[in-house]
């Protein structure tokens, strides 16, 4: 391919150079005006040019593709540039007048490549449940005269504040609860009246109950009377609002001298002790 480009270029330059010596040359390039018709050599010169670069433009269609050529003519010298190949195949794009050419697109950044798989499942830890609440239990009441003679682990203990035989409140230093008993119903400052024989009668617990759970809302009449007596103590406070005969704890004698609670009471006196007696009582006691 390269010989017979070489071939095409030595005929050109021949032909130019045969044109320009050529004795009507000069003629015809003082004539203004004039038109320039060749002579039938000159034809014939052209087109067997003409025929020489078809025969070399078959020969290269055959084998691979030429590149194109470039002629331009620069101060009279005949000069033959290859044009350069471009940067890939394919037809040309027509340029927009006005427009300069995009650039390519720049290429698209490596896609980031995908996380491992994890071989074994994420474990959701949940929190352990709060431990619940130890349910309230029943606890016991000791209550005595003297209260000096309860054993100093036990923390609540039960006294009297009136009667014959009051207590004094420094013989309960240190305990942790001191239930004071009232034996006579007058002292609505007490957390129990005492009901029984010698002691208030159901009239007048009814009257210490009254008082006391119309002073507070949240008052709690505690009242102490043996099984037998219980029938007729509920029959003195049948007559309160039901609202206020809920706030009524009954302390209720039994003294089998086993651990247990009357059904309907709210503690129960089971052991009667030369120096002290024991009650169980609910939580809510």
């Amino acid at each position: 391919m390269q010989s017979a480009l070489r071939s095409f270029q030595f005929l050109w330059r021949s032909f130019q150079s045969w044109f320009r010596a050529a004795p009507w040359a000069p003629a015809l390039r003082d004539v203004p005006g004039r038109a320039r018709r060749p002579s039938a050599l000159v034809l014939g010169v052209a087109f067997g040019t003409v025929a020489v670069a078809g025969a070399v433009l078959a020969a290269v269609s055959a084998g691979s593709p030429a590149p194109a050529i470039s002629v331009s003519d620069q101060d009279g010298a005949s000069q033959v540039q290859p044009a350069r190949s471009p940067a890939h195949s394919g037809p040309a794009l027509p340029e927009h007048a006005g427009h300069t050419p995009a650039a390519p697109p720049a290429a698209a950044p490596p896609a980031a490549a995908a996380a491992p798989k994890a071989r074994h499942k994420a474990v959701s830890h949940l929190a352990a449940p709060a431990a619940a609440a130890a349910p309230a239990r029943p606890y016991l009441i000791y209550d005595s005269t003297t209260p000096t003679n309860i054993p100093s682990g036990q923390q609540v203990v039960a006294t009297y504040d009136d009667g014959p035989h009051p207590t004094s409140a420094s013989l309960v230093t240190g305990r942790k609860t001191v239930m004071w008993i009232s034996i006579t119903g007058g002292d609505y400052r007490a957390a129990v009246v005492d009901v029984e024989p010698g002691n208030a009668t159901p009239a007048e617990a009814a009257t210490w109950a009254w008082r006391k759970l119309s002073a507070s809302p949240n008052a709690v009449a505690r009242i102490y009377t043996m099984l037998n007596e219980w029938p007729a103590v509920r029959a003195a406070v049948a007559s309160f609002p039901v609202q206020m005969r809920a706030r009524i704890h009954w302390w209720i004698a039994n003294p089998t001298g086993r651990p247990h609670l009357v059904p309907g009471s709210d503690a129960t006196q089971w052991y009667w002790g030369p120096s002290y007696d024991i009650s169980t009582a609910s939580p809510g006691f």
